[in-house]
């Protein structure tokens, strides 16, 4: 297609060059092509008795008179925005107190794109935001997409509250240049499974130990003498007895941070991920003390990174895992530390590991489950349509038989948003490579219903009928989410009475018109996270969504879905408060159907996602993967770490599904995390989920045997088998699903 036009034939301008688009930046012309939304805009070459003077050139302008957050100075870009092309915009930007005000308190100010689409729709796409102030000039930077097909497009600047004017030095957006990508890192001479941590054991003393704070270290006996369980697995060790049972007390603790640390600055790779695991116990709890929180901390310089965690409920030892990774340059000081108890409780720490992974055996040992849990052995007999018996060719072998799976059967499936469909290249995408969909805004409550009566449901219309045109089945996300940001404010500002009849409305209203629709419904977000409903209804409103949901929609599988469950990073969502607040549910009456994982990991470690996966399936109810994304500024470790969750998943026998979180890039709640580039070009970590898809196709060719059969194992799905025989050849489609027995299928010839 040639820079400059549209698929449709509509000529949108040279967007594509490395031009600035927008017209007159720096006011040189004054106020030529720029307008005021929903405000005054004045030029001015200084304020303030000239304090506030122009960060480049000679003028800027100021958004005056706002008299609501979305006013503000903008220009149309209509003629000169190309879409499926992506931008990189510049704003200089500064707030300043209208006539007669005061100071002003700094806030955040974006830069949107507003859009009114060919068939009438209108659109906000955000470009970028910057916590401003009126101390001094910032830059605020971002990237857009424009997707539609555009009767008209502008870009403004807002944010602040009514009263405050915008300032805007200069504004600048241009096709964004494509930095090469970064080479794989060299892992060539990293020993793994080694520990980094010195005198682990503690055959030394407190060699290479120090207190973190004014606290005391000494050994003493009596701790475990076995590596912790996720530790073990990932080093694949057979010593049952490898530690010695020494352990460090901590004492005279004042603050919760203080603990035992090491400096491993020198023994770190960057990009290369370290499992962390250790023993943990605390001393003696005050009656009635709650539960310990102890967390394996890392800190790289002034960042703080969660090496693994775990809530100590009494005088036990604890298993605490996790896993971390530097990616920035070299540190200078990088300290590991166990901290967490409160001041006064004794910390024990025993055996602590931090070894980094050897991804590639853990693909070998995965490919072994795998072959159990996702295959099925097949008999393919052929016979003669007649005889019955074996078919011969001249020379006395059995005939030829080519298997090739068409598709695998286990969801595998995408969040996609409405403004996605009017891009063909990311639909195209979409629909080539997954078979599940769920939405990322369109069907929550917020979006729904953002004023009170005003309902609407045509973003989830349009793309409930795009998945439906190509076969998708889809996930409802969310009916309610119970985090108390997310909750539009006119639903905070009921009253009781009228909360939860509008609770009863949203579940009538949405169940009602979509019965049969969506295959699952994730019924109240965040349950671990948030209790804004459970805080204004009490306790029994989640059981009632529940419920009430089973009876308008008794075909649709009900799911609990939180976060961080899987990484063991945060002491409100441990596999075991999960299972907690899905046994309390359930003893509510509440028919949870399916235990929803939503996957935002970063770093991820095979036995330590296997070891939540395997506490959660004692609950004997699926689980999904519901929100799958990975974060490498490292497309290859981004490869790497989605290979990770996808694996594990696969590998698993309780879990029965795998959303990601997005593919595409600025459509994705994390930065570094798209699978796509915007303008379509797939990077390392879009080319492994493609690798993984096509080994998980399985495909066979040979001849039948004397007794005319053709055996194979193969993945669960949809197949197409050719059987070649003296007098000719037959087709045929058939379907493996899960059994343990073999699929015994014949086909006549």
């Amino acid at each position: 297609m040639a820079i400059g036009s549209d698929p449709a034939g509509l000529v949108l301008g040279d967007g594509a060059g490395d031009d600035n688009i927008i017209l007159n930046p720096e006011f040189e012309d004054g106020l030529d092509n720029w307008t005021g939304n929903g405000c005054k805009i004045e030029l001015h070459d200084s304020l303030d008795d000239g304090k506030v003077l122009p960060a480049n050139g000679k003028y800027f302008v100021a958004a005056t008179g706002r008299t609501d957050t979305w006013n503000g100075v903008q220009q149309d870009v209509t003629a000169r925005m190309q879409r499926k092309l992506l931008y990189e915009a510049t704003a200089t930007v500064r707030l300043h107190a209208a006539a007669g005000g005061g100071g002003v308190a700094a806030c955040e100010v974006r830069a949107t794109l507003g859009v009114q689409t060919a068939d009438g729709r209108q659109q906000y796409l955000s470009v970028g935001k910057a916590q401003v102030s009126d101390k001094e000039w910032v830059q605020l930077q971002g990237k857009i997409l424009l997707n539609s097909t555009v009767a008209k497009a502008s870009i403004y600047i807002e944010g602040p509250q009514a009263g405050v004017d915008v300032l805007l030095d200069s504004l600048v957006v241009k096709h964004a240049q494509k930095a090469p990508p970064a080479p794989a890192p060299d892992f060539e001479n990293l020993e793994y499974g080694a520990n980094i941590i010195q005198n682990c054991n503690l055959d030394d003393g407190l060699n290479g130990w120090f207190p973190l704070g004014p606290c005391t270290l000494s050994v003493h006996d009596g701790a475990p003498r076995v590596v912790p369980p996720m530790a073990k697995e990932s080093l694949a060790l057979d010593d049952d007895e490898p530690l010695n049972g020494k352990h460090i007390h901590v004492t005279n603790r004042t603050q919760t941070w203080m603990g035992p640390a090491q400096i491993i600055t020198d023994k770190l790779t960057l990009y290369a991920t370290y499992q962390v695991s250790a023993w943990v116990r605390v001393g003696a709890l005050p009656a009635g003390a709650s539960p310990q929180n102890i967390n394996v901390a890392v800190a790289v310089d002034s960042q703080w990174l969660n090496g693994g965690q775990v809530m100590a409920r009494d005088e036990r030892w604890y298993e605490v895992g996790g896993a971390f990774r530097v990616e920035a340059k070299p540190a200078t000081r990088v300290m590991i530390y166990v901290q967490g108890p409160d001041a006064g409780v004794d910390l024990m720490v025993a055996g602590l590991q931090v070894f980094p992974v050897d991804r590639k055996v853990r693909v070998k040992h995965l490919k072994r489950l795998t072959d159990k849990v996702r295959k099925r052995d097949v008999v393919l007999k052929v016979t003669g349509a007649d005889s019955g018996g074996a078919v011969k060719d001249a020379a006395g072998g059995g005939v030829e038989v080519r298997v090739r799976q068409v598709s695998n059967s286990f969801p595998l499936g995408a969040c996609i948003m409405r403004t996605n469909m009017d891009n063909e290249d990311f639909v195209d995408f979409f629909t080539k490579n997954f078979n599940w969909a769920v939405f990322g805004n369109e069907l929550k409550w917020y979006w729904t219903e953002p004023q009170r009566g005003q309902v609407s449901y045509a973003d989830a219309d349009d793309l409930l009928r795009l998945c439906s045109d190509h076969g998708m089945c889809v996930r409802g996300h969310c009916i309610f989410w119970e985090v108390e940001n997310t909750v539009q404010q006119w639903v905070k500002t009921l009253s009781t009475d009228d909360l939860s009849a509008a609770v009863k409305s949203r579940l009538d209203g949405l169940l009602t018109r979509y019965k049969g629709k969506f295959k699952h419904y994730d019924v109240n977000n965040e349950m671990l996270h948030g209790s804004f409903y459970q805080d204004k209804l009490g306790k029994d409103i989640r059981a009632t969504m529940f419920k009430t949901a089973a009876e308008l929609d008794p075909d649709a599988l009900l799911f609990v879905n939180d976060y961080n469950v899987e990484s063991m990073c945060d002491i409100r969502a441990t596999p075991e408060a999960y299972i907690q607040q899905i046994i309390e549910l359930q003893e509510q009456g509440a028919p949870v159907g399916g235990v929803g994982l939503q996957g935002h990991v970063s770093n991820p470690v095979g036995p330590v996602i296997r070891s939540v996966l395997d506490r959660l399936a004692v609950l004997g109810l699926p689980i999904w993967f519901t929100e799958v994304d990975v974060s490498s500024a490292n497309e290859h470790v981004r490869a790497d770490d989605l290979e990770v969750m996808l694996r594990e998943a696969y590998a698993h026998p309780a879990v029965e599904g795998v959303m990601l979180w997005g593919f595409w890039e600025l459509f994705m709640s994390r930065d570094d995390a798209h699978l796509v580039d915007a303008e379509g070009q797939v990077n390392e970590a879009g080319r492994r989920l493609l690798q993984l898809k096509r080994e998980w196709l399985t495909h066979a060719h040979g001849h039948a045997d004397d007794n005319g059969e053709f055996k194979f194992r193969g993945h669960h799905g949809e197949y197409h088998v050719d059987v070649t025989t003296p007098t000719g050849k037959i087709s045929q489609t058939f379907t493996v699903d899960k059994d343990d027995a073999p699929l015994v299928l014949n086909i006549k010839v």
